[in-house]
């Protein structure tokens, strides 16, 4: 059985992983020169900045959650001199980046759209380019209609963030409201659905022994290349 990752142990890969990333934007001639920055908060990297091209933040995502010891690459950085619009589901009274549009049916001071997330979502096709997931799924008795509106709001080109807890750690039960429990084996069947059109590329997926932590992608072309078996591997048994 997966262990919960000590606080400690937390705090000392982070460090770790601020000065891996340093090097990494001092050495790497991909990401030398891009205005961005990474911070590292319990294994999750937050990347922030402005870059010219969504190629550029593509690759530094990438190289990012390549560092051992990343559970995720969460992002809200400027393309083109663009701001990213962001959905926070599920927001409650605390969102991911304070920019985000929180969207809750509670009303909070965080929260920007009441709406029932049990229902279809009050935003149009391909609208979004980051959709967060944070402590939401775990709480619908059936979560794959929303699952499928955050598919459609996405543009191709969007991330969906899912974090949700482990099924095996104690506090996936002990709170009596979730009514659904997760592993990263989830995440694979959520990515290729049997008799679902709406499929997801999996930019990265883990487990720290205690949350599940997914970056999926929509693919939004029936004809997009699927991920390999090394590229699954990566993440799924």
């Amino acid at each position: 059985m997966t262990e919960p990752v000590s606080q400690q142990r937390l705090r000392l890969r982070d460090e770790f992983l601020d000065r891996a990333a340093e090097e990494l934007f001092k050495y790497d001639e991909r990401l030398r020169g891009l205005d961005l920055e990474v911070r590292f908060d319990r294994g999750v990297a937050h990347l922030t900045g402005e870059v010219g091209e969504r190629a550029h933040l593509d690759t530094a995502r990438e190289l990012i959650g390549r560092l051992d010891g990343v559970f995720g690459v969460w992002d809200r950085v400027r393309v083109g001199g663009q701001d990213p619009l962001i959905l926070d589901l599920g927001c409650g009274g605390q969102k991911q980046y304070p920019s985000n549009l929180g969207v809750d049916l509670m009303t909070t001071g965080e929260v920007d759209v009441v709406a029932d997330l049990s229902g279809p979502l009050p935003f149009a096709d391909s609208c979004a380019d980051r959709v967060f997931l944070v402590h939401i799924l775990e709480h619908l008795i059936d979560f794959l209609p929303l699952v499928d509106e955050v598919h459609r709001v996405l543009r191709p080109d969007g991330i969906a963030y899912v974090l949700s807890p482990w099924w095996r750690y104690v506090n996936a039960v002990a709170d009596p409201t979730h009514v659904r429990m997760l592993d990263v084996q989830t995440i694979k069947g959520i990515c290729r659905r049997p008799g679902s059109s709406r499929t997801w590329f999996p930019l990265h997926a883990g487990c720290d022994g205690a949350s599940i932590f997914a970056e999926l992608r929509p693919v939004k072309d029936a004809s997009a290349e699927a991920p390999g078996a090394a590229h699954l591997a990566r993440f799924f048994d």
